[in-house]
């Protein structure tokens, strides 16, 4: 009984095996043949059931063969879509356009054009990496949003331009940072003004410009003494600004400190300067 429990076993699995080897074996058959109709419906089942990894190798035949007809429009939206859902953005990006380009007085024509502009978005990198891809996806989404200013999706595109111009804006700040930390003062405050020129309603703009006063200061406390009045007069205009635009800034107690360094810094300099000027009139007298 129990051996005929084990061939039990044994044939039960052998059909498994059998019955996945004939379902693969079909699935290739049809990838084969040349009836491009019943490809086309077994591409759009594996599609709807999401076996999307088999359903490109179906659409991607039958793009080709299509080519010209009127099924051809459906066929390249799910390619698309299928490009998508399987997240290869780059091709799904470049599928979706060109279906918006091949066919712009579809119904479908600005849901591509969007999800285009949406694949832009999607590859967009972490702000500390390159942001070319960042930039590109504000031209399309922004692009999108001039050819169909009526669309019910310009809401969404317009949120994921502010996601995508805020991760620029982060960027930036860091990068003004990153400047200061590394001891480079003169390039920190060029990037903490620049970054609060390309984006005048930035969140960082309080603290960017305290540490631009921080950035000042060090600089002149560095500086070869013919330079120091100046540049410590500098931090304190700065700070006069700062403090009438942030009268209550949790930054102000610090930010005046700076000041007054600066005030004593100009009182030491010049004092050191007349001084070495009274040495020089005494050597030559």
């Amino acid at each position: 009984m129990f051996k005929n429990k084990r061939l039990l076993v044994f044939w039960v699995f052998l059909s498994l095996v059998v019955g996945i080897s004939a379902c693969k074996s079909k699935f290739d058959q049809l990838r084969a043949s040349n009836d491009v109709t019943k490809k086309y419906q077994e591409a759009l089942r594996l599609y709807n059931n999401k076996y999307y990894n088999k359903a490109l190798l179906l659409f991607e035949d039958l793009v080709q063969r299509y080519r010209g007809r009127t099924e051809a429009e459906d066929l390249y939206y799910y390619y698309a879509y299928t490009n998508f859902k399987l997240k290869d953005y780059t091709t799904a990006r470049y599928h979706f356009k060109v279906f918006a380009e091949t066919y712009p007085n579809s119904p479908r024509a600005e849901e591509c054009r969007f999800m285009s502009a949406k694949c832009y978005y999607l590859e967009s990198p972490v702000y500390s990496l390159d942001q070319q891809n960042t930039v590109k996806a504000i031209d399309a989404l922004q692009l999108f949003i001039n050819l169909y200013p009526k669309s019910e999706r310009v809401p969404a595109a317009s949120k994921l331009i502010d996601d995508l111009r805020g991760k620029l804006e982060l960027k930036s700040y860091m990068n003004a940072k990153l400047f200061l930390d590394l001891g480079d003062y003169k390039s920190a405050i060029i990037a903490f003004r620049n970054s609060t020129k390309d984006f005048p309603d930035t969140k960082y703009a309080e603290e960017m410009e305290f540490l631009s006063i921080k950035a000042q200061y060090l600089l002149a406390k560095n500086s070869f003494e013919s330079k120091q009045e100046e540049r410590f007069n500098e931090v304190i205009q700065l700070y006069a600004d700062f403090s009438t635009k942030y009268p209550i800034s949790k930054y102000l107690k610090e930010a005046s400190q700076f000041k007054k360094s600066s005030e004593q810094g100009i009182f030491e300099v010049q004092e050191l300067l007349a001084s070495e000027n009274g040495k020089e009139k005494t050597q030559k007298n």
